[in-house]
């Protein structure tokens, strides 16, 4: 029944139930300080807490073989004190030298300054504008789904331009805008790490992993495509699910529209006007250059003389090609953003290109102060081994508790979607939980790249369901256009079956992909990890 339909019993009962829910994750939520503050609080927690360590001499020992890079001698991990002399003065002289050598924040500042061209030249707002309007009426659902889960690779085009568009086009078809509002929603966000390219997010969270990785292995390698295959699939699984959830679930529960709630403008009654033919020719141009890219780049090494196969073994395993991901990520948006921006009158010169760049840049302010803190965390972590230790205890818990099968990552899934629903930035998210699971998992005989995706799917299915979510505020806005009643909680009760069906569906295809069918989650991504 639609919500003006129901009793005032139900109605009431329901808002009470979504309510309490909601005021345990706000209370929760409001209970953690700014993530900048977070991340400078664990890197003084974890100096005083060494300090601790060092002092009771805690110690485990080093489950890896003899001759093992980084292995004691006596076979041991000790606990080291950055509370002493030789500590403070290890951080006074390396602090700069963290951040800037921290591996996430040079991958993503490089591979945004060629999304930043493609998203200033108007590229990506018009490849969206183009997929939605020009769909079919009856696959407009599917289509606004897709459409959301590939716009992330853009990052914020998805939120600011998709959702807010796909409530126009459903309204001027004649259908409830809220519902497609929704499912552009849960494409953008619930299946934020789906995807068939490589985005921003992926050397970003190779980054992360690599760091953590090296507690157990210095030597260990993530490069940034390592969940492509699991991801491209998964796309295709949070399509359907989303379509199936849109028509079946929230759109028939959402009923007719009822404009009187609404706040309208003008030209809100009508439908889009569509591309103008400046912007199909320079989108058709654009296109081309996409081509013309991925051409070059399946001839720099699919065949065996491909220079960016690995120089010594002629394999695409340890390459310049994967090595060098983020480089070719910064050319596939650079060169097409340009050649849009060019027939499209909005690059005249080089000013222009520059000023995209220059955008993007500025848009990372804040995560630039977040990731100097990062740094620090993450790397004192190191320096006192105990995300080593830990590691080494945590395995030993769970091959106690006979829990080493491939069931741990249900939990392990479980805790990120909990996670998630108080701190909501991936990057944030993964740079404090993977010091702890990826050496842990690694030591009962898992990769660092299936750790990854199962984190990714724990991560993207419960952002549309909390507040916490950086842009959960904007989508209320853009709601409240529609239905000037509307809540966080009637948000929340709109999203929460996606959140369901995607997280019990894409743990099955989790499980299906990875150990039912033993296929790798990506190119030269192994599925165990053996010392």
């Amino acid at each position: 029944m639609s919500v003006e339909e129901e009793s005032p019993e139900s109605s009431e009962e329901r808002t009470g139930l979504f309510g309490r829910f909601l005021d345990f994750v706000e209370w929760l939520g409001n209970l953690l300080p700014h993530p900048v503050t977070l991340f400078a609080l664990f890197a003084l927690g974890v100096v005083l807490v060494s300090g601790l360590a060092g002092y009771f001499e805690l110690s485990v020992v080093d489950p890896r073989p003899e001759g093992a890079p980084g292995r004691s001698d006596d076979g041991m991990i000790e606990a080291i004190s950055l509370l002493n002399g030789d500590g403070l003065r290890r951080i006074v002289t390396n602090l700069v030298d963290n951040f800037v050598t921290f591996v996430p924040l040079g991958t993503v500042l490089v591979a945004l300054l060629g999304v930043g061209v493609a998203e200033h030249s108007g590229l990506l707002s018009t490849a969206i504008r183009f997929l939605v309007l020009k769909a079919p009426k009856n696959l407009i659902t599917v289509v606004i789904v897709f459409a959301g889960v590939i716009s992330n690779t853009a990052s914020e085009a998805g939120y600011v331009v998709l959702i807010p568009l796909a409530g126009v086009v459903y309204l001027a078809l004649g259908r409830h805008p809220l519902a497609g509002m929704a499912a552009a929603f849960a494409g953008v966000s619930a299946g934020y790490s789906a995807n068939l390219l490589i985005g921003t997010i992926d050397p970003l969270l190779a980054g992360i992993t690599q760091e953590a990785a090296m507690l157990i292995d210095p030597e260990y390698t993530v490069h940034a495509a390592v969940n492509w295959y699991f991801m491209m699939v998964s796309t295709f699984f949070i399509t359907i699910a989303g379509t199936v959830v849109s028509l079946k679930i929230v759109e028939p529960r959402l009923g007719e529209f009822q404009p009187e709630f609404a706040s309208l403008g003008a030209d809100d009654d009508r439908a889009l006007e569509p591309l103008t033919k400046t912007e199909e020719k320079a989108l058709l141009w654009a296109l081309i250059a996409v081509v013309a890219v991925s051409c070059l780049f399946a001839l720099s090494v699919v065949p065996e003389w491909g220079v960016l196969r690995n120089p010594e073994t002629g394999e695409v395993l340890n390459s310049p090609f994967l090595q060098g991901m983020v480089t070719l990520i910064f050319i596939f948006f650079f060169v097409p953003g340009v050649v849009y921006g060019a027939v499209a009158g909005t690059i005249k010169s080089d000013r222009d290109v520059i000023e995209g760049m220059s955008s993007a840049m500025s848009s990372l302010g804040l995560y630039i102060v977040l990731v100097f803190f990062a740094a620090q965390f993450v790397t004192f972590f190191g320096w006192t081994q105990l995300g080593a230790i830990t590691a080494v205890l945590g395995a030993e818990f769970l091959q106690a508790a006979d829990l080493t099968g491939p069931i741990i990552f249900v939990f392990f899934i479980l805790v990120c979607c909990f996670v998630n629903l108080m701190l909501g930035s991936a990057s944030a998210q993964w740079a404090v939980t993977a010091p702890i699971f990826v050496p842990m998992l690694m030591l009962i005989g898992y990769s660092p790249e299936v750790i990854q995706a199962a984190y990714r799917i724990g991560d993207s299915t419960t952002n549309i369901i909390t507040p916490m979510m950086s842009y959960f505020g904007l989508i209320l806005a853009f709601a409240a256009k529609y239905d000037r009643r509307i809540g966080i909680g009637t948000v929340i009760a709109m999203m929460l079956p996606y959140s369901i069906v995607f997280l019990v569906g894409w743990m099955g295809l989790f499980f299906l992909w990875v150990f039912g069918l033993g296929l790798p989650v990506g190119p030269e991504a192994p599925t165990y990890y053996v010392p």
